[in-house]
């Protein structure tokens, strides 16, 4: 496939270009150091708050001439830090820079001015910039209660233009804050700019900014008595359900690094990121390699994106006045303009899932949110995540290079497995594999139920409690709903030949079973996710009552051997005993209903508004029973003897329901039938 982007050499518009590029080099003048920032490391803002313009009309930041006036400070500081020793740097700027709570990370950046790798400096701006609106985020928590999710909007709050303010704000906006401006972030973050596209005077003029802006909250929390607390970082879960490929070697690695010189999906401007993202995997810098290739992911999709949808211009970064082509718009169904998007169409189901488990899914890793938005200790960044998108990407690449070439490299047995795994995907965080999982857990805690310890003296006592005509009630009502569901399991998910002595132990086998049943996820419509929501709460609940009879019984069997419990309690305790006999089959009820319910959830589709609003009516029913269980069962409560009345009464709901064969599963069927 020929790309739009082949012979790229920058994926800059004009305007942007200009502003980055051309705009902060036109004023030609020495500046004094002195002027900027003293010998004791003490930023002088005054000197660069004057460089800021306005428009003459309605005083807004005139961004152009703000660059431009700004240029010549920009590389004062640049050579003033590129003249200090790594200790000199250390003892006039550490203590500034200790309210970003990541003391690490400035050292760093110092070594990488002074390497003048274009690479190494764009990286460090783009991790200096997402620490940056993280602390920028503990600054506004002193004085505001919801920070906002954006650095646009932070930039432009009433609370740090109090604490540091607004002329100062105004002149982090001309960098960071704006795509009026340079917009240095977003510009990085989101793999439009080529290594050799980012002045360097910019990267040292953001650090000795982010230096004195300790300074000015010094002064501040001096005045207010205010103590600045750091909200903790987010650890990514070294989570198995993302580990699709295994672990990346270095046979993985040596091909990885020729198919990046050959695949059409990388624009050689932006090679060398490439090539730095292998260095700092094989030098274990988990973190730099992975910012490096979400960013660089973005980057080539965009250009897919672009080819595929037969819009070049989105290949180029947007105006301030229109959208930037980001991860959001290249994974959407739509285009904002109604159409069809094509990339997912290119890029198949398998790829689309990973993509949206990685960054989009709210219960997923969602690397690049939380990587660009500093919540991430880089020092925690877990390998194992890393491992997925450099195997990942591989896999992508290929699917750009030569067929002659491709044939070569999958003969490898290495590259068949990463191709084999890639094309098996299916989502992980998507709500419904996500309640897969509850339901499974769930009924693994309620297996160990029948191993939980009984006082042996009083199973005859338990027995003839069981033995009423209300508790019988409810054990037939089991058995013809147990009927009415079974008949809708799939016939080769059948594992009951006889359901009138249920075989617990198949429990497993069978939920097990209907759950690996793979249903779409992509794209699930408002519907879908709607049920979704319900079904999750009650299998929640269902784990909570499971949970809370496991606590209970252990803890009353225990005080009944040491004879500890009053009279009262003993008698609760066997009712306890009494209730959970009938509470085990109607849990596992539920969780069959619950994943029947799953595997014909698309057929939501085929209800029309009030069937819609009935069903959802009937789930809340069950939720509410559910919710009801939860807090009779608990510790504080106690009130197990209620449960009885409580659960026959949700039984009848479910068969009445039932009767009227408007579940998915009856919809299902007569589909079937038809």
């Amino acid at each position: 496939m020929i790309l739009l982007g082949d012979s790229t050499t920058t994926c800059l518009s004009s305007s942007v270009y200009d502003m980055v590029c051309k705009l902060g080099f036109e004023v030609r003048e020495n500046c004094d150091i002195n002027t900027i920032v003293t010998q004791n490391g003490e930023v002088c803002w005054q000197t660069i708050t004057e460089c800021v313009s306005y428009t003459e009309s309605d005083q807004n930041l005139d961004y152009g001439k703000s660059v431009r006036l700004l240029g010549p400070i920009c590389e004062a500081v640049h050579l003033h830090l590129l003249s200090l020793t790594k200790v000199q740097f250390e003892i006039r700027y550490a203590l500034w820079l200790r309210w970003m709570n990541i003391p690490e990370l400035f050292p760093e950046i110092f070594d990488d001015l002074k390497s003048l790798q274009s690479t190494a400096i764009s990286l460090s701006l783009m991790k200096l910039s997402s620490c940056l609106e993280r602390a920028l985020g503990d600054v506004f928590l002193l004085i505001g209660k919801e920070c906002p999710f954006l650095l646009r909007d932070l930039l432009a709050s009433e609370e740090l233009a109090q604490v540091f303010g607004q002329s100062v704000m105004n002149v982090l906006k001309v960098f960071v804050g704006s795509p009026c401006g340079l917009n240095l972030r977003n510009i990085l973050w989101h793999g439009f700019a080529s290594p050799q596209e980012i002045p360097p005077k910019y990267c040292s003029m953001m650090l000795l900014m982010t230096a004195g802006l300790g300074q000015l909250l010094k002064t501040y929390l001096q005045q207010t008595k205010f103590t600045l607390v750091h909200r903790s970082f987010i650890t990514l879960r070294k989570s198995e359900d993302l580990i699709m490929f295994p672990d990346v070697t270095y046979e993985i690695l040596s091909v990885l690094e020729e198919v990046m010189r050959k695949s059409t999906f990388i624009l050689k401007i932006m090679l060398p990121y490439w090539e730095v993202a292998i260095i700092k995997f094989r030098s274990h810098r988990f973190t730099d390699c992975a910012i490096l290739v979400l960013t660089q992911l973005e980057t080539g999709l965009r250009n897919v994106f672009a080819t595929v949808n037969k819009c070049p211009k989105r290949l180029l970064t947007a105006e301030s006045t229109a959208l930037y082509t980001t991860f959001d718009e290249m994974l959407a169904k739509e285009l904002n303009d109604g159409k069809i998007n094509q990339l997912p169409l290119f890029l198949g189901e398998p790829a689309m899932e990973f993509l949206w488990d990685l960054l989009n899914h709210q219960e997923g890793p969602r690397v690049r949110d939380h990587l660009s938005h500093g919540e991430i200790n880089f020092s925690d960044f877990p390998k194992e995540t890393t491992n997925q998108l450099l195997a990942f990407s591989l896999v992508l690449l290929l699917r750009f290079i030569d067929e002659d070439l491709v044939s070569v490299f999958k003969e490898k047995a290495a590259i068949k497995v990463l191709i084999s795994f890639a094309e098996g995907y299916t989502s992980c965080f998507h709500p419904v594999p996500q309640l897969k999982k509850q339901v499974l857990n769930c009924e693994k805690s309620i297996s160990i139920w029948p191993m939980l310890p009984l006082p042996e003296e009083q199973i005859q006592v338990i027995r003839r409690l069981e033995d009423n005509s209300e508790t019988n009630s409810c054990n037939s009502l089991i058995m013809k709903i147990m009927y009415e569901l079974y008949y809708h399991v799939p016939k080769n998910q059948c594992v009951f030949k006889n359901l009138d002595n249920l075989p617990t132990e198949k429990w497993s086998q069978l939920l097990s079973d209907l759950c690996s049943i793979r249903i779409p996820t992509l794209y699930c419509s408002r519907i879908v996710l709607e049920v979704l929501v319900v079904l999750r709460k009650i299998s929640t609940q269902c784990h909570q009552v499971s949970d809370q009879v496991i606590t209970s019984s252990e803890r009353r069997y225990k005080q009944w051997m040491e004879k500890s419990l009053r009279s009262r309690q003993r008698q609760n305790y066997l009712c306890m005993l009494t209730s959970i006999k009938l509470l085990s089959p109607v849990l596992y009820l539920i969780l069959l209903l619950i994943a029947l319910e799953l595997v014909n959830i698309h057929v939501i589709h085929g209800k029309n508004t009030s069937e819609y609003q009935q069903y959802l009516k009937f789930l809340k029913s069950i939720l509410q029973y559910t919710e009801n269980l939860v807090t009779y069962t608990s510790q504080e409560k106690n009130k197990w003897n209620e449960t009885l009345s409580l659960t026959h009464a949700a039984l009848l709901k479910v068969w009445t329901f039932s009767e009227k064969k408007l579940m998915l599963m009856h919809l299902a069927k007569k589909s079937t039938v038809k």
